[in-house]
């Protein structure tokens, strides 16, 4: 067997993918830049190569000798006012790696998509033959993420890559050092920063621990050109701060801004942010992206992949706990 490359190691799945890899006893390369907090992978005896997803030689080299990649990275700032950006990072970056993916001979590239690439269903739960149908409302960041999966897609098809599209839900679970949009809620929460929860804000959700585990299956028998739907189950914004304040004693957030309200705010917010040509989290694209998505089935990652999630409310715990006793990370660690 080859060696696993983990590309995007130092992020908060990539670096869960990678510690049960080595738990595994996999022999781990890693595909990093110099200037990327490694936290979340110090200690762990896995090879260090150093590049970005811009340099073919780097990526080359990295890749030379593995038989599975896992390529765990992703621009995930929606709030973006210029998305160029994204574009680079979640489409052209992805490009470059994939040319260099397609000429090696790989049992699996297996890609961190997104559920937002998932359409909305009329009736019933969500499942993996549901292409994306609301690109209309979905602003440029999930624009990128569908255009990156398709591209991962058309690679299988025309290029024989073997790849694999995960399509991961909302992922909670200790390590989450930067922290992501969803975390650094619940990070408010449990330090009682958090004032309200957004009433009509829900999402799916699963554990890091379980969508690193399904990365890992799907570098072993996922099916070549498929998707995955990698979540545990659909919960209310309430719900998950409930969870996790509960775990740690703490008070959760007990007063409910209905989601209307919210986005009516958003819409000065976002213009004064234009004004001031400055980026604002509170922009009615974000808020909309709260509350758009179907719940989702994902007995087709259990099916095929013998994915066994536990409750992501599991997860939510960790997180709290995580998060209750973390430092704030120093500012190089949150770039």
């Amino acid at each position: 067997m080859g060696k696993k490359l983990v590309i995007g190691a130092s992020g908060f799945l990539g670096s869960h993918v990678t510690r049960q890899l080595v738990e595994r006893g996999e022999d781990v390369r890693v595909l990093i830049r110099r200037t990327s907090s490694t936290r979340g992978i110090d200690g762990l005896p896995v090879e260090r190569h150093y590049g970005d997803i811009f340099d073919a030689d780097a990526v080359r080299a990295a890749v030379d000798g593995c038989d599975v990649v896992y390529y765990c990275v992703v621009d995930a700032r929606a709030w973006l006012r210029d998305a160029t950006p994204l574009w680079r990072t979640n489409v052209e970056g992805l490009q470059r790696v994939l040319d260099v993916a397609a000429a090696a001979d790989l049992h699996r590239f297996v890609f961190t998509s997104s559920i937002a690439t998932i359409g909305l269903a009329d009736t019933g739960l969500a499942t993996e033959e549901l292409a994306n149908n609301w690109l209309d409302w979905a602003g440029e960041y999930i624009r990128t993420r569908v255009a990156a999966e398709n591209l991962v897609l058309r690679y299988h098809r025309e290029k024989a890559l073997p790849a694999v599209a995960m399509c991961v839900s909302n992922t909670y679970g200790p390590g989450d050092y930067l922290p992501t949009p969803h975390g650094g809620l619940v990070a408010g929460a449990v330090r009682g920063k958090l004032p309200f929860y957004i009433d009509g804000a829900q999402a799916e959700v699963v554990g890091v621990r379980d969508a690193a585990e399904a990365m890992i299956l799907a570098g072993e028998r996922g099916r070549p050109g498929e998707r995955y739907i990698i979540s545990e189950r659909f919960m209310t914004a309430r719900e998950i701060y409930e969870t996790a304040c509960t775990a740690v004693g703490v008070t959760p957030p007990r007063r409910g801004v209905p989601i209307r309200a919210l986005a009516a705010a958003a819409v000065p917010s976002e213009w004064f942010a234009r004004l001031r040509r400055r980026d604002t989290r509170l922009t009615p694209l974000t808020i909309r992206l709260m509350h758009i998505m179907s719940p989702m089935d994902h007995s087709k990652a259990e099916r095929e992949l013998g994915w066994r999630p536990a409750p992501a409310t599991d997860a939510l715990a960790e997180a709290a706990e995580f998060f209750a006793g973390a430092r704030r990370p120093p500012a190089e660690d949150r770039r």
